[in-house]
């Protein structure tokens, strides 16, 4: 078996990113993968301006707490003002470029109004609350690089630049499956021995935050040439694969058997618990991604493997996740001989600090175990905690969406 670090190497070293691209507004651009960088068409600022609300001077006039200066004028937002006189200053407001022959803004908390002038209670330091011209960007500068998957920052840089479009990868297109004759879909009366179909659920979700498009290829029947045909049509349709169940050792797992018959299986097994067998291998053009059937397996497996290589399909340059060291709320027996993802809470400590409280029931089955916790605890194989000890922990921001 892969260990886990080999397998998600392994499955990054064989992700292909798209090549093909297209030009979409920048509003229905939210979480796609820029193909090509975006430049600024302007300079933001393009002028020196105000911080704050207050008044513009030349410091050369303030010597000195107390002085009073006469208002020569007022500028709003979107005003360009006058050259300012020596011995005036200039009502400005956050926003007002700052006028010429000005240097510094003393807000107007540090004043107080005195007739038609105004007394300046500070001496203002030159440079004092002044935002300059192109400290943001510059005309031709490029402020997104090929590969930036884009959220509401992104695309308001993209905005504040000027820019009415953005050159994006096509959407992914991926098929989801299931397998096994004990499934149902939800809304469906169970027959004797079967549970409902929650993969196809949650991994249509975990799907939805990326930048794809999905064949929902609903339940296969545990059949062999029901599954070869089925994955058939699936890989002259999509780029990638994805199901769950049926990569397993069983009488009854037949997915494995029709991935190698149709084409090849590179990798299976990983040294992991929840999440032994995974699959990976190409049917045609198409890659194949073989989740665990269990429904926490699926979900923790999807979130550390499949999301970072459907995100490096897509043409992301960032598609790891991160992990935060944290302490432990309590202890727990050792790991077996399998690197462990157990589902886990952060919470706060009694001196304020956080920490992680493990799930009791870490089986692969109990998928209440992921709705209660907002994160994983890695722990290598053979390992024991202790309270306070120093956890990886991996919250579910990082890897959902």
């Amino acid at each position: 078996m892969l260990s886990a670090a080999e397998l998600l190497q392994e499955l990054l070293a064989r992700a292909r990113p798209l090549i093909d691209s297209e030009m979409i507004p920048i509003e229905r651009a939210r979480g796609r993968i820029a193909s090509r960088g975006v430049a600024s068409r302007v300079t933001v600022p393009p002028l020196d301006n105000s911080a704050m609300d207050g008044y513009a001077v030349r410091t050369a006039d303030c010597t000195a707490p107390g002085i009073t200066l006469k208002v020569a004028q007022r500028i709003a937002a979107g005003r360009v003002g006058r050259p300012l006189p020596p011995g005036t200053a200039a009502r400005i407001f956050t926003g007002a470029p700052i006028p010429p022959g000005a240097d510094a803004v003393v807000m107007q908390e540090d004043t107080e109004a005195a007739g038609d002038g105004v007394l300046l209670r500070c001496v203002p330091a030159p440079g004092q609350h002044i935002r300059r011209a192109g400290e943001d960007m510059r005309a031709q500068e490029e402020i997104l690089a090929p590969g930036t998957r884009l959220g509401a920052a992104e695309l308001g840089l993209a905005a504040a630049a000027g820019a009415t479009a953005v050159e994006v990868t096509r959407l992914l297109r991926v098929a989801l499956l299931s397998t096994g004759d004990e499934l149902a879909e939800p809304g469906q009366p169970l027959a004797p021995g079967q549970i409902y179909n929650s993969n196809r659920v949650s991994l249509k979700a975990l799907l939805a935050g990326l930048p794809v498009e999905i064949l929902d290829m609903g339940i296969l029947a545990d059949d062999l040439a029901g599954t070869r045909t089925a994955l058939e049509k699936a890989a002259a349709a999509v780029d990638v694969i994805l199901s769950t169940g049926g990569v397993s050792v069983g009488e009854e797992d037949h997915v494995k058997a029709a991935v190698q018959s149709l084409g090849r299986l590179d990798l299976w097994k990983v040294a992991m618990k929840p999440g032994k067998p995974l699959a990976f291998g190409t049917i045609g053009d198409a890659d194949f991604l073989g989740l665990p059937g269990n429904p926490v397996s699926a979900f923790a497996t999807f979130c550390l493997f499949a999301r970072p290589f459907l995100l490096k399909r897509t043409g992301a340059s960032r598609v790891l996740y991160r992990a935060f060291p944290v302490r432990a709320a309590h202890a727990w027996p050792p790991t077996g001989f399998r690197r462990e993802f157990l589902r886990a809470l952060l919470v706060s400590g009694s001196d304020g600090q956080g920490e992680v409280r493990l799930f009791p029931n870490q089986g692969s089955g109990v998928l209440t175990s992921v709705a209660w916790a907002d994160g994983l605890v890695d722990l290598p194989a053979g390992t024991a905690v202790e309270r306070g000890d120093w956890l990886r922990y991996i919250p579910f921001s990082e890897v959902l969406g």
